[in-house]
């Protein structure tokens, strides 16, 4: 399944020097750069990242899950970063020394992501593609800053492309047992990010291209719904029996929607605050529950109404740019220089967005479909909420794997018509 034992010598070498050239330098720059990676302040917490540590701490000494809110417990995040980081803190030390082991687990999962996009690239595309989608990232500067960085980006990532490793197996075996992991792993995802809840819906398309019957697809339905469901539960009974309520994810899901109504970081359109004079310039983007979601939606529809070009184009190809052309690097790593990342980052989108156009006209559609699937999905998802690079970053592994694939096939045109030059030079000079 996941084994090497198929993959010609050359390529495996290949495969597995850029494996350790990764784990290396990885855990080479986070212990060289070490704090210079943090992106708050840690006396007084103002970023997610010392919140993260704040959390983690208050966590394993006092068993209380708080965030925003000192030391009262509080459903503002998902629990599933503090969880893992008070671990590894449980071991080493609540000070550097858990913070440097998360670290360097980080580092190690930026490995194994290598061999998961060898495994995706060759069976989606061939060994060629793999090998170069491996060395993009191998040299692709954003992965070793969120290897540094304090945040769930690297874990979510590596979670992405495990799942699209088991949806490829689930569909071509058609066993119990790959979606009894679709349903653990997309339960592992929504505990960092709850929007991957939804991930399974994109077996409806390829049990549809594949002629599953239905009764096999309500099956597997129903078994990924069930261990997902087994795996939220404990959440949701801390949620009930700390706030007698049923919060399904968070009580802060209106605030990133309410901010992805922000164009630019600028406010509404003009004229909106006479539309609707409950809001202010001043409060209007505070709060995180349902009064952020009307406000949201207050926006949009005034927006759409007055300027309905412009709100098209930030919920459709503007959310697509700040994604993925903004780099997640907001500490630059030596030589690499913010400026020049934003370059490099331009260039890699184009050669992407030109590998998806050619491999949709030149690829194998059916083939295509769980990374197409994977790619649309985390893509969607956030269009009603506020996009930025961070939140981009987990799915430009799977963007590098289409630009892999226009390279490759750049390169084999190139290839072809060289010895006809070289005849046709031959020839004449005879």
């Amino acid at each position: 399944m996941f084994s090497l034992s198929d993959v010609r010598r050359p390529a495996k070498i290949a495969l597995l020097g850029m494996i350790a050239f990764v784990g290396i330098v990885s855990c080479i720059i986070v212990l060289v750069y070490n704090d210079y990676f943090l992106l708050g302040d840690p006396i007084k917490p103002n970023n997610d990242d010392v919140k993260y540590i704040q959390t983690s701490r208050l966590l394993l000494n006092e068993g209380v899950l708080a965030y925003n809110t000192k030391d009262k417990p509080s459903a503002f995040i998902m629990p599933g970063l503090p969880f893992i980081l008070s671990g590894f803190m449980a071991v080493f030390g609540q000070d550097q020394g858990g913070v440097i082991a998360f670290r360097i687990f980080q580092c190690l999962q930026q490995a194994l992501c290598i061999y998961l996009i060898f495994w995706i690239g060759r069976r989606i595309f061939n060994t060629r593609v793999a090998l170069i989608a491996c060395a993009i990232s191998a040299l692709y500067l954003p992965d070793y800053f969120s290897s540094g960085v304090i945040l769930s980006e690297t874990t979510f990532r590596t979670l992405i492309l495990l799942l699209v490793c088991v949806t490829i197996l689930a569909i071509e075996r058609n066993k119990t047992v790959w979606y009894l992991l679709i349903g653990i792993l997309t339960a592992a995802a929504a505990y960092l990010k709850p929007h991957a809840s939804l991930y399974p819906a994109v077996f409806l398309v390829l049990w549809w291209k594949w002629k599953i019957p239905w009764r096999v697809m309500l099956k597997y339905t129903l078994l990924m719904a069930a261990v997902y469901i087994v795996l939220l539960t404990p959440w949701w009974i801390r949620n009930w029996v700390t706030f007698h309520e049923f919060i399904l994810f968070t009580n802060s899901g209106g605030s990133p929607f309410l901010l992805g109504t922000r164009i630019y970081g600028q406010l509404p359109p003009a004229g909106f605050f006479e539309a609707y004079p409950q809001y202010e310039p001043e409060t209007l983007f505070q709060g995180s529950d349902s009064t952020a979601i009307q406000k949201g939606l207050d926006i949009i529809s005034y927006g759409f109404r007055h300027e309905p070009l412009k709100y098209a184009y930030w919920f459709t190809i503007g959310r697509w740019v700040e994604l993925y052309f903004h780099p997640f690097y907001s500490r630059p790593i030596w030589p690499v220089s913010r400026p020049l990342m934003n370059v490099l980052q331009i260039v890699l989108m184009l050669i992407n967005m030109a590998g998806i156009v050619w491999a949709l006209l030149k690829h194998n559609f059916t083939r295509l479909l769980p990374l197409l699937l994977a790619l649309g999905y985390f893509t969607v998802i956030y269009l009603p909420f506020v996009a930025f690079n961070r939140y981009g970053y987990p799915n430009m592994v799977l963007l590098i794997l289409f630009g892999s694939y226009f390279i490759d096939q750049v390169v084999t045109i190139f290839s072809k018509n060289r010895p006809d030059r070289l005849e046709g030079r031959r020839t004449t000079t005879s």
